[in-house]
C-alpha cells in the first residue's frame, strides 16, 4: 500500500510542476496576420477563442469560420480594427456558417460586400461590435453591415453600423432574435427584421438612417410568413440622411424621413419608443405594393398593437410617393399613417390594426382598399379602428443564456 501511495504522490508532484500548455497569443498586425488569423479560424477546435490584439489589420481578401462553439475575440471596438479597404473580392469581410459561435470586441471597416454574414447559424451572438464604412453614406457601400440569415437564437448586443446601403443590423429568414443595446446610423436601413419570427428589438438608437427601423416579409423568399415581433424601448430619432441605396433595391423604396415601417407581416408590438424628428412619418403601416406570382404571400399587415409610444415633432417634409399625398392634406403627415389596404387579389381580411396612443396622437387611414394601392384614389380617415385584444408575443429568450 504505501508503494502505491508513494507512486501517486510522486505523480501527482509531476504534474503539478509540468509546464502548463498555453493558449496561443493574441494575432498581433503585420504583414503575415491574415494568414495568421485565417489559419486558427480554419483548425480551431469547439470551445477555442481566437484572439485578435491590438491595432489596425489590413486586408485583401475576406475571413470564414466553419467550426461550431468558437469565439472570436478582438481588444474592443476601435482598438482592434479589421480594415477591408483594399478587399479585392465582393465577398463578405467575414462569413460564418457554424453553430454556438460569438464574435466580440473589435471593428471592421469598409468590405466590399457585407459587413459580417452568418448563414445557417444556431446560437450566433454579435457583441460590442463596430462595422462602418469610413467614406460615409454610399451606393458603393456594401449591402450590410451585421447580417444573420436563415439562423435562429440570434443576439445582437452592442453593435454600432454605419453606412450600410441596404440595412445596418439585417436579421432576414431568422427566427428568436434578440437585438439590442445597438446603435444603426447613417444607413439605408437602419435595423431590419425581414421574414422572420419572434424577434425582440430593444434599447436601441436609430439614427440618421433613411429609415430607422423595418419590420416586413417579402414574397418567394425560402422562408416567409414572419410573425411575433416586439419593437420597444428604441430611440427613433432624427432618421435624415437620403435614401442612397443601389437602384433596384427593395429599401430604394422607403422614403428618406421614415422613422418606422411595418409591411406585410403579422403580430407586431410597437410600444415604449420615442420618435423624434423624422420627416415623413414617425411610423407606417403598409402593405407590400409591388407584382409578385406567389400564391402563398400574404401582402397585408395584420394584427398590430402601436401603444405607450412618446412623439416628437415630425411628418412635417413628407419625401417619396407621399409627398403629393401630404400636400393635399396641408403639407404634414400625422405621427401614424397607415395605408388602409385590407384586400388582395379576391380575399379581404379583418387586418386589425390597433393604435392605442391618447387622443391627440395623430393617426390617419388613407383608405386604399386594396393593393396594388393607388395613391389617387385615397379616401382619408382619422378614425381609429376599433380596439381588440391581439395577445403579445412572450420576451425572446436565448437558450443555456440566463438573462438573455
Amino acid at each position: 500500500m504505501r508503494s502505491i501511495l508513494a507512486a501517486v504522490s510522486i505523480l501527482a508532484l509531476a504534474a503539478a510542476c509540468s509546464p502548463q500548455a498555453k493558449a496561443p497569443a493574441a494575432i498581433a498586425p503585420g504583414p503575415t496576420a491574415y494568414a495568421d488569423l485565417q489559419k486558427r479560424l480554419i483548425e480551431a477546435k469547439a470551445g477555442d477563442t481566437i484572439l485578435v490584439g491590438e491595432g489596425k489589420f489590413d486586408f485583401t481578401d475576406g475571413l470564414s469560420l466553419d467550426v461550431d462553439n468558437v469565439t472570436l475575440k478582438g481588444a474592443g471596438q476601435g482598438k482592434t480594427i479589421l480594415s477591408f479597404a483594399g478587399q479585392t473580392g465582393a465577398g463578405e469581410g467575414l462569413l460564418v456558417t457554424s453553430d454556438h459561435v460569438v464574435l466580440s470586441d473589435f471593428t471592421m471597416q469598409d468590405s466590399r460586400g457585407d459587413g459580417i454574414k452568418a448563414k445557417g447559424s444556431d446560437g450566433i451572438t454579435f457583441l460590442n461590435l463596430k462595422v462602418e464604412w469610413t467614406g460615409g453614406p454610399k451606393a458603393e457601400n456594401g449591402a450590410y453591415g451585421v447580417y444573420p440569415v436563415e439562423s435562429k437564437n440570434v443576439l445582437i448586443d452592442g453593435v454600432t453600423v454605419r453606412g450600410a446601403s441596404d440595412a445596418g443590423i439585417y436579421v432576414g429568414q431568422s427566427e428568436n432574435i434578440i437585438v439590442r443595446n445597438s446603435r444603426a446610423e447613417f444607413n439605408v436601413a437602419g435595423i431590419e427584421i425581414e421574414n422572420s419570427s419572434h424577434a425582440d428589438v430593444y434599447d436601441n438608437v436609430a439614427t440618421h438612417n433613411a429609415g430607422g427601423i423595418l419590420v416586413f416579409d417579402l414574397p418567394k423568399l425560402p422562408v416567409m410568413g414572419g410573425h411575433s415581433t416586439r419593437v420597444f424601448r428604441n430611440q427613433i430619432v432624427e432618421n435624415d440622411t437620403q435614401n442612397f441605396a443601389p437602384p433596384g433595391n427593395i429599401v430604394a423604396n422607403v422614403p428618406t424621413g421614415t422613422g418606422l415601417m411595418l409591411m406585410a407581416n403579422k403580430n407586431v408590438h410597437v410600444f415604449e419608443n420615442t420618435f423624434d424628428k423624422n420627416k415623413t412619418a414617425h411610423v407606417m403601416v403598409i402593405a407590400y405594393s409591388s407584382e409578385y406570382d406567389d400564391p402563398s404571400y400574404n401582402p397585408l399587415p395584420r394584427d398590430f398593437v402601436i401603444r405607450d409610444n412618446t412623439y416628437g415633432a415630425g411628418g412635417n417634409d413628407p419625401q417619396g410617393r407621399l409627398a403629393p399625398l401630404a400636400t393635399a392634406l396641408g403639407g404634414s403627415l400625422p405621427p401614424i399613417v397607415w395605408d388602409g389596404v385590407t384586400k388582395y387579389g379576391d380575399k379581404t381580411e379583418d387586418v386589425r390594426i390597433v393604435v392605442r396612443e391618447k387622443p391627440e396622437v395623430g393617426f390617419i387611414n388613407l383608405g386604399l382598399g386594396s393593393t396594388p394601392p393607388d395613391l389617387t384614389k385615397a379616401k382619408p380617415s382619422t378614425e381609429r379602428q376599433p380596439d381588440a385584444q391581439i395577445e403579445e408575443p412572450a420576451a425572446v429568450a436565448m437558450p443555456g443564456k440566463e438573462g438573455a
